[in-house]
């Protein structure tokens, strides 16, 4: 009997947050995310047994259908930028009209280090390759670092330029 079992998604992206964690899932097989999720409840329930601990470990989930690579792209790179809200000279990255990364460079230094986060696979630095469906970046990680870094820039020139009013 083989204790391999089927791989049921593709996890492209992830970052653990001190509350929180965000997962970037495809589907291998139908109803692949629903049965992974139920999993997850499953292990919460364990988990609490074992620790004797009452409440959710997870918390709701917000599934988003992904239409277009562009789309994929956007919610990787926010999922790895999420670590810069503990990053004091980016910790307004999110916010209008101020939230501009001045060192990018910093940045992404300060973001590479952090294990928990799926970003130092996608740089080249293997972390935890074994539970990463990496493409379209699986033979050049420095394509993926390329473009976080052009989306850092972009945001700060869109966040730094005059807007008309209407």
């Amino acid at each position: 009997m083989s204790d391999i079992r089927e791989q049921i998604i593709n996890v492209h992206g992830w970052k653990f947050m001190p509350n929180h964690v965000h997962l970037l899932l495809s589907e291998k097989v139908e109803k692949g995310l629903s049965t992974f999720l139920q999993k997850m409840r499953g292990y919460g329930r364990y988990f609490n047994e074992r620790h004797e601990r009452h409440g959710r470990l997870f918390d709701t989930t917000k599934k988003v259908r992904l239409e277009s690579e562009a789309h994929f792209l956007y919610v990787l790179h926010y999922i790895h930028l999420n670590g810069l809200d503990d990053f004091p000279p980016a910790r307004t990255w999110r916010e209008r009209d101020k939230g501009f990364v001045q060192d990018i460079d910093a940045a992404l230094t300060y973001l590479k280090e952090d294990r928990w986060s799926s970003l130092r696979d996608y740089c080249g630095m293997k972390n935890f390759p074994s539970i990463l469906t990496k493409e379209p970046f699986e033979t050049n990680a420095r394509m993926y670092e390329r473009s976080l870094r052009e989306y850092l820039s972009d945001r700060e020139k869109t966040e730094r330029t005059p807007h008309a009013l209407e």
